[in-house]
């Protein structure tokens, strides 16, 4: 950052009154310009026993399979969030059935939510962002091919709980490390 939002003045670095790092500070009005992580929401749609998944159209991991998600908007709510991005990439209407994951990624300033979901009526799409969506059945996920750590993990701690038909929230985080060793 190199200008003020505010006035449009310069920034410089340091650490304001009061806090414990360094920030962007406006020299001219002392705004204080906070960078915290960004929130990605998504859901973990199933229709019949089947998973949805959709096959990106954009980078990063272009090709890849996900879970329909993307970031929250101000003003959204982290369940109204991934509703719109399971319909802006899976034209899929769904049914939220409470919060699944909860993956704190900092190496890139994210925090990646995933909530359970029921496809309605087991209509779904390709999005704007997405080349292809499918249902798979557990044994048909292309593990190879899935796109983010946050992701894999969301699909392997549901098919442990599926059977159980015990869902407890995981929280967990992803670190630089665990990444690297999944991509």
């Amino acid at each position: 950052m190199k200008f003020c939002s505010n006035c449009g003045k310069s920034v410089k670095q340091k650490t304001p009154a009061g806090d414990n790092r360094p920030r962007h500070v406006c020299t001219n009005c002392n705004t204080i310009h906070y960078q915290n992580p960004k929130i990605v929401a998504g859901t973990l749609p199933t229709y019949q026993g089947k998973i949805l998944l959709c096959k990106r159209a954009i980078e990063p991991r272009r090709g890849y399979w996900t879970l329909p998600a993307g970031f929250m908007e101000n003003q959204e709510s982290t369940s109204e969030a991934a509703l719109r991005e399971t319909w802006e990439e899976a034209e899929a209407k769904v049914t939220l059935d409470g919060l699944y994951t909860v993956m704190d990624v900092p190496h890139i300033d994210q925090v990646h939510i995933f909530f359970r979901a029921t496809i309605i009526d087991g209509a779904f799409g390709v999005g704007e962002e997405s080349l292809e969506t499918k249902l798979f059945s557990p044994d048909e996920i292309p593990w190879n091919e899935i796109s983010f750590p946050t992701v894999l993990q969301t699909l392997k701690q549901y098919l442990l709980d599926e059977p159980k038909k015990h869902f407890p929230v995981l929280v967990k985080d992803i670190t630089r490390k665990y990444s690297q060793q999944t991509s």
